[in-house]
């Protein structure tokens, strides 16, 4: 799998002086229901925002809303300072969408396609150069229909590209994709980060998002529960200690010993309501000795995105 060397993008009008992407109070309704009740949040240029979410929380109508192929029953969207509605012409040339499990037709050729999708374009990136960078050059005379999971989201990737856009909408970009090929797409990612691109994506893969956010913002029953930098959710919680052990422990027996609440959030996973100092941690590894138990793995000071996700949507689930 080759490394990424660059993927050219367009020009960024007015990067840093006013959101790429901004969503303010969008509501979108299928009948009497409200798919997106109230959503709010941006993304700036060379921003990497991922929304996150149940199925069903309404990422997907939020970010067809914001792409210009539905309109909003209240609130505004604003790609580039324009209505993606309204203003489609100047708005579609300028954004780059990546679906998922789409992009192409079934019979059309890997270059064929990549060739095809830049004629649509003024000023597109080089078809061959995004070839190599994602690794599709052995594949190009390849269908669509033949390439595996992992080589169709690449060529996803690439569609979405070739125009050179100053926004990219990226959804489930590593999904099926193998570890190599993960990495290519991170790369791209942060390369398009680097060139001030503003990438709003959607994933189920917590810890991809982990890997490239600059923020998150997690939505679940068509609101956002929650926004912002990784470090500043992962502290949303409150001080607290997380460790893996054998499931059924004494929790109330442990909580009388180290003198904190202890819980078990999940099978075999532990969470300690105190601050992570170094006595408390001695208390928790010394009652797991006493009573002989394996220490699995502990966590102290931070949740992961996980962790934090988990807690905010557990009412509902997947």
């Amino acid at each position: 799998m080759p490394t990424v060397a660059s993927v050219v993008v367009g020009d960024v009008p007015g990067a840093g002086a006013t959101p790429a992407v901004e969503v303010r109070d969008l509501v979108v309704r299928y009948g009497d229901r409200v798919a997106v009740n109230g959503v709010t949040f941006s993304a700036g240029a060379g921003e990497v925002v991922c929304l996150l979410g149940p199925n069903g929380a309404g990422k997907t109508t939020t970010v067809e809303t914001i792409e210009g192929y539905r309109s909003p029953d209240d609130g505004t969207v604003r790609v580039l300072g324009l209505d993606p509605v309204a203003d489609r012409d100047r708005v579609v040339g300028a954004i780059g969408v990546m679906p998922q499990g789409g992009g192409a037709y079934p019979g059309l050729r890997v270059g064929e396609a990549v060739r095809l999708f830049a004629s649509y374009y003024d000023e597109p990136d080089d078809p061959d150069r995004l070839l190599d960078v994602l690794g599709l050059r052995a594949r190009e005379k390849a269908t669509w229909r033949s390439l595996s999971g992992g080589e169709q989201q690449r060529l996803s990737l690439a569609l979405a590209l070739v125009g050179r856009p100053t926004v990219a909408f990226l959804d489930e970009p590593t999904s099926g994709v193998d570890l190599a090929g993960r990495q290519v797409i991170r790369d791209v990612i942060d390369h398009l980060r680097s060139a001030g691109v503003a990438v709003v994506l959607t994933t189920h893969e917590l810890a991809e998002a982990e890997r490239v956010a600059d923020r998150v913002v997690i939505v679940d029953d068509g609101r956002v529960v929650a926004a912002g930098t990784l470090a500043s959710l992962r502290s949303s919680g409150g001080d607290q200690v997380r460790f893996a052990a054998p499931p059924g422990l004494d929790v109330a027996g442990m909580a009388s010993a180290i003198g904190a609440a202890v819980v078990e959030a999940g099978r075999g996973e532990y969470v300690v309501s105190a601050e992570p100092t170094p006595a408390i941690v001695a208390s928790i590894t010394a009652w797991l000795a006493a009573h002989d138990v394996t220490l699995g793995d502990l966590r102290a000071g931070r949740q992961s995105l996980e962790d934090v996700f988990l807690r905010l949507t557990a009412d509902d689930g997947e």
